[in-house]
């Protein structure tokens, strides 16, 4: 049962909810502190949100059994929103207005995250985003778990030019705003590194996509010319399936066309052989293959909670970890979970991340990650081929000439999401509620 009032349910009146909100009696609002999911159960995107549902249902149980929060239990209020966008903001609002929750941990899309965002600031909630994103973004009412762009493209990026040679650049996306963002940070930076305009080939491909012998085939000309081609992928979703058959449809192979993806993880892997994808790659700050104490103790619980010793783990799960466990800090040090005192109280807070290093919330509402590279296994897992330092994320792009001026800090004096640093001034995302 995902929600439960344990005490009117033990009278024969529980109320279950899964697909949608429903009102409960007041008596159950008092009783425990709610917490929002705000992930797709069906659509296109169900194929990697629906483990971050399970991901949230599991950090709760483990947390009522250490005695909730603040002397309550915690309660989870899932909500489907079905990979439409729209329907996000329809959902969050019935969350928070409706059901009362505390937080809400939810989104995958930047399109999802966009259609929120005013429902979070009109109504002063909290969101925390697991998610890798393009950045250009710092709202008050939003933290950032998932990697910025410093923390996973520019990196990844770097990695190619270093260790493979890549000099031809294939940027590979679904169409929306995340990759959209992303490749124009991306473009800019390789052509501030020296690379022609003619060695970047930029390519959009809609939700769901399945056809993919044209496009894998102008990718295998572009890479035909001498020069060592690479793909950067931000191919989101259940498109990923067919994209994967098709490179090995065409005999592209790591050491022809290296991919380094951004959004497949080992979830996504676990749906199709991956025997012919060995040696392509990924960049994240969490694979379930790293080899600490810390995330050997969450896979074998994870997979207890789950039933299945062979379910899988990986970096969005960790960046929604990282996100509960900062959210309970500050309720914890705010004493309430007040929007306003968490805000404050979660500033500098930090906690062990799952490769055996410390994730910090940062003034900018984003954290520090290291950089993990890598390569695809046959049995779905990935050998970490590069592992950097803690890295802060930065919430506006250094490589965009629009951008670099821009910081976020909010906390006092400047209180602000989108500051200009040369003319001082506040151009918006203010701390206003």
């Amino acid at each position: 049962m995902t929600v439960v009032n344990r005490k009117l349910a033990g009278l024969g009146l529980g109320v279950a909810m899964t697909m949608g909100a429903i009102a409960v009696p007041a008596i159950a609002q008092d009783e425990t502190i709610k917490v929002g999911v705000l992930h797709s159960l069906s659509g296109t995107m169900a194929i990697s949100e629906t483990t971050l549902k399970d991901t949230m249902l599991f950090l709760i149980d483990e947390q009522n059994k250490k005695g909730g929060l603040l002397g309550k239990q915690l309660e989870a209020v899932v909500v489907d929103p079905a990979s439409d966008w729209p329907l996000f903001a329809e959902k969050a609002r019935e969350l928070i207005e409706v059901d009362g929750v505390a937080a809400v941990f939810g989104c995958w899309t930047s399109s999802s995250r966009k259609s929120v965002l005013p429902v979070f600031e009109e109504l002063n909630s909290i969101l925390f985003y697991p998610v890798q994103y393009e950045g250009e973004e710092s709202q008050r009412n939003v933290f950032y778990t998932g990697a910025a762009p410093n923390q996973q493209a520019i990196p990844a990026v770097d990695y190619l030019m270093e260790n493979e040679g890549v000099e031809r650049w294939v940027l590979a996306g679904t169409d929306y705003v995340y990759p959209q963002t992303t490749n124009k940070i991306l473009e800019q930076y390789l052509m501030d590194k020296g690379v022609a305009k003619e060695d970047i080939m930029i390519n959009y491909t809609p939700f769901g996509h399945s056809d993919w012998q044209t496009i894998v085939s102008d990718i295998k000309t572009f890479g035909s010319t001498g020069k060592k081609t690479a793909v950067v992928s931000t191919i989101n979703g259940d498109a990923n399936v067919p994209f994967y058959k098709e490179l090995a449809n065409q005999g592209i192979k790591a050491e022809d066309i290296p991919v380094v993806a951004f959004s497949v993880g080992e979830e996504e892997l676990a749906g199709f052989d991956t025997t012919p994808l060995v040696g392509h790659l990924a960049a994240w700050n969490y694979f379930q293959s790293v080899d600490v104490p810390a995330n050997a103790e969450f896979i074998s619980a994870w997979q207890t909670y789950m039933k299945d010793p062979k379910k899988v783990t990986n970096d969005p799960m960790e960046a929604t970890v990282i996100g509960f466990h900062l959210w309970i800090a500050a309720v914890e040090k705010a004493g309430t979970t007040d929007t306003d005192a968490v805000l404050d109280a979660i500033i500098g807070l930090e906690t062990p991340n799952l490769t055996g290093g410390i994730a910090k919330m940062l003034p900018n509402h984003h954290i520090t990650k290291p950089v993990l590279i890598g390569e695809i296994q046959a049995d779905g897992q990935f050998e970490v081929v590069s592992e950097s330092d803690l890295v802060p994320g930065d919430a506006w792009s250094d490589f965009l000439p629009e951008s670099k001026m821009i910081e976020a800090d909010w906390t006092a004096p400047i209180s602000c999401g989108n500051y200009n640093t040369e003319t001082k001034t506040c151009g918006g995302d203010t701390a206003t509620p």
